[in-house]
């Protein structure tokens, strides 16, 4: 028995054993697929289709026909020339069964033109940025502490790193000496504050309450 079959917008007649050249069809060696565009078997001539027809073939290989070249050239005052060769992917199968009857519940995956379907890749998971850590809070003042922002020119900021060095009285800085005062204008970066503003006079005061 013999079939007419259409792929790749070409017309095959096959029967059962045949090898033949098609256009490339997305299987990979050693499937098995179904051709469901069949124009005649045996006598039975489609209208254009034979309903619940089919030809099943084995896909033997993916292969690419002889090389082609297609040159242009045109012939004008600035002349150019292209040159350019190509090979035709195409697909070799051998001819299995010729269906009559029963392609349509064949089960047999059916022959599509076209590139194998690419695997789809797993979705890649979110990369979720790492938390910033928190601020650390400023820690209340010690029980005894004077508020140092009674002093000019200090404020949350400047008490913080007053704080930070240990220092959280008027009495300590009113009891600071030139020493003191020059090491803590380095240490905490004050350049001059600490005589500018006058906080030895003020903490002596404000030590008194």
């Amino acid at each position: 028995m013999f079939a007419v079959l259409k792929t790749g917008g070409k017309q095959y007649k096959v029967a059962s054993g045949d090898v033949l050249r098609v256009e490339k069809l997305a299987a990979s060696a050693g499937e098995t697929v179904q051709f469901n565009e069949i124009l005649m078997v045996g006598a039975t001539v489609g209208a254009p289709l034979v309903a619940d027809a089919g030809v099943q073939a084995e896909v033997i290989d993916q292969i690419k026909g002889p090389k082609t070249i297609n040159f242009v050239k045109r012939r004008r005052k600035h002349s150019s020339a292209r040159k350019k060769g190509h090979r035709q992917q195409l697909t070799l199968v051998r001819i299995g069964d010729i269906l009559e009857k029963g392609a349509d519940k064949s089960g047999v995956k059916a022959a599509v033109n076209g590139a194998a379907p690419a695997v789809a890749a797993a979705p890649a998971a979110k990369k979720t940025a790492p938390k910033k850590a928190a601020a650390p809070k400023a820690a209340p003042a010690a029980a005894g502490s004077d508020d140092l922002k009674q002093l000019s020119g200090v404020g949350p900021a400047l008490e913080k790193k007053l704080h930070a060095a240990d220092v959280t009285t008027f009495a300590q800085i009113a009891a600071w000496t030139p020493e003191d005062v020059a090491a803590m204008d380095e240490k905490l970066s004050f350049k001059g504050r600490i005589e500018r503003e006058g906080w030895i006079a003020q903490a002596v005061e404000l030590a008194k309450g």
